[in-house]
């Protein structure tokens, strides 16, 4: 199943600035998603990091697969119209430096969960099949 952004909008409460995936290519809600993110020059956080040599901050990457996550674990009926929350973040490891032009492939797979606590292992990785970073992410629903 894809999702354009505004259908992503409809499970996950983001909006622009901060909404971080611009398509959902695979969706299996409650087990995994696949999202895509087209870094351009336009982010308003390459004003501040860094001018003179832009890189998408680490912690916006570990939030796009969030939201990719949130998508999946949301489009289950029971959690139509709720919030998924961070719990934690682990073992997180970044790769590879993303800039712009890059196209992340974001991909999570919900790998625990018991009742409204769960546990995701994350990768984004570019256009070249780079990682950039890999994490385990722990979401509450709310």
């Amino acid at each position: 199943m894809k999702l354009t952004t505004k259908e992503i909008m409809e499970i996950i409460p983001h909006r622009q600035p901060f909404l971080l995936i611009d398509t959902i290519e695979e969706l299996e809600p409650g087990v995994r998603a696949v999202g895509r993110k087209c870094v351009s020059y336009n982010e308003p956080y390459f004003a501040g990091h860094f001018p003179q040599e832009p890189v998408m901050p680490g912690v916006l990457q570990i939030e796009a697969l969030a939201q990719v996550g949130a998508v999946a674990i949301l489009s289950k009926p029971e959690n139509k119209g709720k919030t998924a929350y961070f719990g934690a973040i682990n073992n997180a490891k970044f790769k590879t430096k993303v800039v712009p032009g890059d196209v992340l492939t974001l991909e999570l797979e919900i790998i625990k969960e018991k009742g409204p606590i769960g546990v995701g292992k994350a990768v984004a990785k570019n256009q070249e099949g780079k990682i950039t970073v890999s994490a385990e992410l722990t979401f509450a629903i709310g």
